[in-house]
């Protein structure tokens, strides 16, 4: 089978997946949830958690991650190149991934707290945002960081990530996927959708499919639409900053590694900023930092960890005459 044709396959998956989980509340054990005090505060967390709610989630996360780390392992030592046709070990990926969302989905059944109950809800979400971070870095090379223009400085931590990312990139999806009990709000199931897309990118290693830039790009910019949502679905009235602020990344870095003409991306750009003219007309110009907010903590994290990165392969490498990354 072609990497696309497993793509699309392994979408359907977890499209079906995502589903069960919609009916899994019915049989969910009954639970007195925590009130909510705050946006530090997550809300999906019993009260009176015991020893076994824990151990079991904590089991199930460090299993998930031992599997895939396991993965990546084998098949780097293989030496595989990057062909269109999957290998025995996609099919391994993504029939083990199939394995523990049923396993995450028998946990919260019968015990249903996630990781949240030990570690902070930051802790989640900063994940993701690092995720999403190093992809920039690790596409700078290729799409440029700033209207097509790609910073200097990044390429070692771009070359470092190019082999490594695998390790950080499934530790920050598995970790978020074992946060959260399969609870099946909206939000909920956006989020475990856009997770198993992630873990998908994952089963799809080695594959043309996996450096495909239509499909990287559709991952990246999936957060712009499950941020807005979610946002949109609490209620919270912030919905703008995540829209525009993932949008306006779309605009300075993520569409210049389409290929596509000047007038294109000058169109989506006039129709980004007539958008936000739109909006802000209503909501108050006031308002308007919250469109910042998002590019700029992701381009300060940019050169923070790009520079982080650097030093730690610097020195990784003092002495040596010809450093490899």
């Amino acid at each position: 089978m072609t990497s696309t044709k497993f793509s699309f396959f392994a979408i359907a998956v977890a499209l079906i997946l995502t589903l069960g989980i919609n009916l899994l509340r019915p049989w969910v054990v009954d639970v007195n949830l925590v009130a909510d005090t705050g946006v530090a505060w997550y809300y999906w967390q019993q009260t009176n958690p015991s020893w076994l709610t824990q151990v079991t989630a904590w089991l199930g996360y460090a299993a998930h991650q031992v599997f895939f780390w396991g993965l990546i392992y084998w098949a780097q030592k293989q030496r595989y190149q990057f062909v269109d046709k999957v290998r025995s070990i996609n099919w391994i990926a993504l029939w083990g991934t199939v394995a523990f969302v049923i396993l995450h989905w028998v946990q919260t059944a019968l015990w249903y707290d996630g990781l949240a109950q030990d570690v902070s809800i930051f802790s989640s979400q900063g994940s993701v945002i690092l995720l999403l971070v190093l992809v920039l870095i690790m596409e700078n090379k290729r799409r440029g960081l700033f209207f097509g223009t790609k910073a200097k400085g990044l390429d070692t931590a771009g070359s470092w990530l190019r082999h490594y990312h695998g390790y950080i990139f499934s530790w920050a999806t598995i970790y978020t996927f074992w946060y959260h009990p399969m609870e099946n709000t909206s939000g909920h199931l956006i989020g475990f959708l856009y997770t198993m897309l992630l873990m998908i990118q994952g089963a799809l290693l080695f594959t043309r499919m996996h450096t495909n830039k239509y499909w990287t790009l559709a991952l990246e910019v999936t957060v712009l639409f499950h941020g807005t949502l979610v946002a949109v679905l609490q209620g919270t009235g912030i919905w703008p900053m995540f829209f525009f602020g993932f949008g306006g990344i779309f605009i300075i870095t993520q569409m210049h590694g389409l290929g596509l003409k000047k007038l294109t991306r000058w169109l989506w750009a006039a129709a980004y900023l007539i958008t936000v003219f739109w909006v802000y007309q209503s909501r108050g110009w006031e308002n308007l930092n919250e469109i910042l907010r998002i590019p700029m903590i992701d381009y300060l994290l940019v050169f923070v960890l790009g520079g982080l990165l650097w030093l730690w392969v610097k020195w990784r490498h003092r002495g040596s005459q010809n450093p490899r990354v």
